[in-house]
């Protein structure tokens, strides 16, 4: 077993990067895989959207970038079985700072993968709504990345920056990242407009956007602030089942590869 780590990304802040990682996890956690959720986000939203208070964590990502510890140390078992994590705090905040002037500050977070690797088979990274040196750290360590979007006027725009600093990191940093796929996110059916994001999203990118979308709901807006993931605060809602069914394509399109 080696984990397939998974870069969740957009430098566009409110785009569902948080919900996606905590349900994507736990979906696939309760279909029997073993999942750590690594929080690279100063917000930390992550960290207690999984029922954790991130100012009593002894260790965090931010120790691991500073290569004050072994990543093994900061990892702690969340509530739920299968699903562990990597929490965050807001000293995080000050990590671009301080790694600047780092030896191959970009590739930190993939040499303390590597070691843990064995452990999981899916390592998910919830990257903060930047492009700066976290982010780029997290897609200089991933297999593939996940680009959620947001239905909405201005989907588009970031996109196009977002893809070229892919390409970047592809050409300088890390020659194997591939995208996962596009998710569109907080899709409204009752809008036109959401319907034009999905079908301009589509036309522009093709077979990179996923075919579940997930849908505004109001069950997963309110599961964080309980949490725990939306499964578990309302596993009939909407917003549940298009997780289960996302954890499902992902799964299905792993098997067409191998």
């Amino acid at each position: 077993m080696k984990a397939k780590i998974i870069s969740i990304a957009n430098q566009k802040g409110g785009v569902g990067k948080t919900t996606t990682a905590i349900n994507l996890a736990y979906s696939l956690a309760t279909l029997g895989k073993k999942v750590l959720i690594i929080d690279i986000d100063p917000q930390a939203n992550s960290t207690s959207g999984l029922g954790l208070d991130p100012s009593t964590c002894e260790y965090t990502i931010y120790d691991i970038l500073l290569s004050r510890i072994q990543i093994k140390s900061a990892i702690v078992s969340s509530l739920f079985e299968n699903l562990d994590l990597i929490p965050a705090d807001i000293n995080l905040v000050g990590a671009e700072i301080e790694l600047i002037n780092s030896i191959s500050r970009e590739t930190i977070l993939k040499e303390h993968l590597e070691s843990i690797r064995g452990h999981y088979e899916y390592i998910f990274m919830d990257c903060s709504p930047s492009l700066g040196l976290l982010t780029i750290n997290s897609l200089t360590a991933s297999d593939t990345v996940i680009i959620p979007v947001q239905c909405e006027y201005f989907a588009l725009e970031g996109l196009g920056k977002l893809m070229n600093t892919i390409k970047i990191i592809q050409t300088r940093l890390n020659t194997n990242l591939n995208i996962e796929g596009i998710l569109l996110t907080m899709f409204d059916t009752r809008l036109n407009l959401s319907n034009q994001v999905v079908s301009e999203i589509s036309k522009h990118f093709n077979n990179l956007v996923f075919d579940t979308i997930i849908p505004r709901n109001i069950r997963l807006s309110e599961s964080p602030s309980f949490g725990i993931p939306v499964m578990l605060h309302d596993p009939s809602s909407i917003g549940s089942k298009s997780y289960i069914n996302l954890a499902n394509e992902i799964l299905k399109r792993a098997e067409v590869k191998v």
